[in-house]
């Protein structure tokens, strides 16, 4: 059981894992065992999944989230199967709980008469500065 927050589980049998071959270097352990772990998740059609989560992660935009329903990662960064499948499972967690953060809504501001003031007369101070400079006469 997967733990995502405090109301939300996801039950084991809801994920799949495949198992390949890492890439890379390696010699002969990463060319003989099958160490790299793949979890698939079907979150749109996941009975455990808030609706709330399944619209965050459509909007989504990461390459681990496809448009048709799933989530894959792969892992392939330890050496062992058991560690690739405990690090593939945070990162679905981590995922997850990226979605279930609300969206901050952007309220738009302008700013302080102090500030424009501000503004314009370090404009109008560095044009007098460089309004002395140039060609000098004798």
């Amino acid at each position: 059981m997967l733990e995502v927050s405090a109301r939300v589980h996801i039950p084991e049998q809801e994920l799949e894992f495949i198992t390949m071959r890492a890439g890379g270097p390696g010699g002969q352990h990463v060319n003989k065992t099958d160490s790299a772990v793949q979890l698939r998740f079907d979150y749109a059609g996941s009975p455990s999944l808030p609706a709330v989560y399944k619209e965050a992660l459509a909007n989504m935009r990461d390459h681990r989230v496809l448009a048709s329903g799933w989530i894959l990662i792969r892992v392939e960064s330890e050496r062992s199967q058991l560690m690739n499948k405990e690090a593939a499972k945070a990162a679905l967690v981590a995922l997850l709980q990226q979605a279930g953060k609300p969206v901050k809504v952007r309220r738009p501001t302008k700013p302080s008469k102090a500030a424009k003031a501000k503004r314009t007369d370090s404009k109008t101070h560095r044009g007098k500065i460089k309004s002395t400079r140039g060609k000098v006469k004798f």
